[in-house]
């Protein structure tokens, strides 16, 4: 059977959601951050070198990388499901955001965060960290004011991917102004195989409210 290496409180949280919503049986294998560094416990390089989560088992295959894993559980479990048809501009924005979530997406966010551990040495980068996070968020926001979902008008792999950048814009205050870009979140929050994956993976920050 399919294991997710799971830690708490992270991105592998969409893993879950994506099995739950294609209803694939898995189990999973929980890890705990360090209460101290807030990093992931060191069992997991024994899983995969970069020790980082998410990872998945399936047989002999362990593939690590979210958007590796959407791919790779799609290719094999989703028949058809999840994902656009080739040579469909839906397609076109799928793997297009597939790739965005966190090739560009989630860099300014990060920065954000790292930055702020710099203290007043940080301060001269602040600004440019905004703007980069603002392009961001305007391009998803003018995306999904014309656009149900990120590929089009059904869920797709690409929305598993896309939709942490926007919980933890959410989360840190950052949707104010960007309607179409909370309504998505909410729009996901509720969806039924998003909670059983809540239910099953445990503590989550970015999650409904």
């Amino acid at each position: 059977m399919l294991t997710v290496h799971h830690l708490n409180n992270s991105r592998s949280q969409r893993v879950l959601w994506l099995l739950e919503e294609l209803e694939t049986p898995y189990e999973i294998r929980f890890y705990e951050r360090d209460p101290h560094t807030q990093r992931a416990p060191a069992e997991l390089k024994a899983i995969h070198p970069m020790g980082k989560s998410p990872v998945i088992e399936d047989g002999d295959n362990v593939i690590a990388e979210t958007g590796s894993i959407i791919v790779y559980i799609l290719d094999k479990y989703g028949n058809g499901r999840l994902r656009p048809e080739q040579g469909t501009q839906e397609y076109i924005d799928y793997v297009h955001f597939l790739h965005f979530a966190e090739g560009s997406a989630m860099l300014p966010f990060l920065l954000a965060l790292y930055n702020g551990f710099l203290g007043e040495a940080g301060e001269p980068l602040h600004p440019l960290i905004m703007g980069e996070i603002k392009g961001v968020l305007d391009y998803c926001e003018y995306h999904l004011i014309r656009n149900s979902y990120f590929a089009g008008e059904e869920l797709t792999g690409a929305d598993i991917q896309m939709i942490f950048p926007l919980e933890a814009a959410r989360v840190r205050g950052r949707l104010k102004g960007y309607d179409a870009c909370l309504e998505y979140v909410e729009k996901i929050h509720k969806r039924p195989a998003y909670l059983r994956a809540l239910e099953k993976g445990g503590d989550y920050a970015y999650g409904p409210k």
